[in-house]
């Protein structure tokens, strides 16, 4: 089944889209991956892209497991001292980073910056004002960044849009999840039906947002096929330019993990979530959407730049209650309760090093494969040989060789043509050998769990 297993081990975090620092989990402009420089941990260009977490909800979702504080439905956040606490510490988390070493004295500007949560929609816009100025600040800006920020229909109306796009915001995320009331109220949705659709009808009528991305939610209990197929209908008509379609991970510690089981009713079996995805994905790409990382879909040009970072490998700040970072080959995150969090804050503010860890060439080529083959563009394997051996290149294909057989895996040659079985083992034996490799859309994404985790065997056996 599609999850989100092993993106998550890679980051190193506790769970994409959705991990916190991988706001719900998006991704990037399709061009060519990583160079080798990229790959290398010592060599890891400075980041230019900034996630930042607001926890604030009205209430947790039953599917939740996010580092969140719940202010409830008759809390007002510019007057709550959770909020106005939070945010003191967190523009302190942002004052104290230090930006990496690197061989000039100056630091590449931001490129993207991802407000998620939690519920960021729910903060005044002058909280976001002061955020953004806190990053100008430390880091700076690139003439025309993509900043995006998640809202949930019920949070917002025009004029809170309005100033948000004022401030800078040039990319939503509408929250939406499911087009069926029955839905929103069985996952714990703070918000109804009426919202979405007069949420939707906020953003596409204001003529100064042009890029908005819609959530879906698929596997959810008691979906039926109908109802999903409703659901992408829905969607289509409002033409969001990016949507990302999630698959329902049961998470232990949430309200859901307590209720049921995975695969067992009313959640609908493996057999019918695979055949959700597979309607997604023949629906969306009919309706002209491209299908380019495994969760994600666009119409052209619209590939989310913040998260294409992601994908691509590249480092990244995290800001805020339990969001990652990754920058000079290290990984490593804030913690999630906020008490550890402020003492976090103090250290840093008062020179502690960050409780980091290196990735080894080991987990750097897990890493580069995994994020690779979650994309449409696939994985470069001139470039992978190039860091991490032809050997390991030519282990990777002689192990994968069944699937590509099969259809799963698809290989191509330095033109991205396809190449057939035949002309892929004829290949292997050359010193160039294949090119590069993907996963079928959709057999191969829906296999991407077990694929990865057998290439994962053959880089550490």
């Amino acid at each position: 089944m599609l999850r989100s297993t092993f993106f998550n081990r890679a980051l190193s975090l506790s769970s994409c889209s959705i991990p916190c620092v991988l706001p719900r989990c998006r991704a990037y402009l399709l061009r060519r991956p990583p160079t080798v420089c990229a790959y290398s941990s010592s060599a890891s260009p400075p980041p230019t892209s900034a996630y930042v977490h607001l926890p604030f909800c009205r209430k947790r979702c039953y599917y939740c497991d996010f580092p969140v504080v719940a202010l409830g439905s008759s809390a007002h956040p510019d007057a709550d001292p959770r909020v106005s606490s939070y945010v003191r510490l967190l523009l302190r988390d942002i004052a104290a980073t230090k930006p990496p070493v690197s061989d000039s004295d100056e630091h590449p500007p931001l490129q993207t910056v991802f407000f998620g949560g939690g519920t960021p929609s729910l903060v005044p816009p002058t909280i976001i004002s002061s955020i953004l100025d806190a990053l100008s600040v430390k880091f700076s800006f690139c003439e025309s960044p993509e900043v995006s920020i998640e809202m949930d229909p019920g949070t917002f109306d025009k004029e809170k849009l309005a100033q948000m796009l004022e401030l800078g915001v040039n990319r939503v995320s509408l929250g939406v999840q499911a087009f069926q009331e029955e839905l929103l109220n069985a996952c714990g949705r703070a918000h109804g039906l009426k919202e979405v659709y007069e949420a939707i009808e906020m953003v596409t009528s204001c003529p100064s947002l042009q890029n908005w991305s819609m959530d879906l939610i698929s596997s959810l209990p008691h979906q039926t096929r109908d109802m999903w197929e409703e659901s992408l209908r829905c969607a289509i008509h409002a033409r969001p330019t990016h949507l990302s379609i999630y698959d329902l991970q049961i998470e232990q510690d949430t309200k859901f993990g307590q209720l049921y089981s995975p695969g067992e009713f009313p959640l609908p079996t493996e057999s019918q979530s695979a055949q959700f995805y597979k309607i997604a994905s023949q629906m969306l790409s009919e309706a002209g959407y491209n299908h380019y990382e495994i969760s994600s879909y666009c119409l052209d040009g619209y590939e989310c730049k913040h998260n294409l970072t992601y994908w691509g490998n590249r480092s990244f700040y995290g800001f805020g209650l339990g969001s990652a970072s990754y920058i000079n080959g290290m990984r490593f995150s804030r913690p999630r309760r906020l008490r550890e969090y402020t003492e976090w804050v103090q250290k840093l503010e008062e020179g502690t090093k960050y409780h980091d860890f290196h990735v080894d060439a080991k987990e750097m080529a897990m890493d580069v494969m995994m994020l690779s083959l979650r994309t449409a563009r696939g994985l470069d394997l001139r470039s992978f040989a190039r860091s991490f051996g032809r050997r390991l290149v030519h282990s990777l294909c002689e192990g994968l060789k069944q699937y590509v057989e099969s259809g799963h895996v698809i290989a191509m040659d330095d033109d991205r043509n396809l190449l057939t079985y035949h002309e892929f083992e004829l290949k292997t034996r050359e010193e160039d050998g294949v090119a590069f490799i993907r996963l079928s859309d959709p057999d191969g994404f829906l296999l991407s769990n077990e694929l990865i985790s057998i290439a994962f065997g053959i880089i550490s056996p």
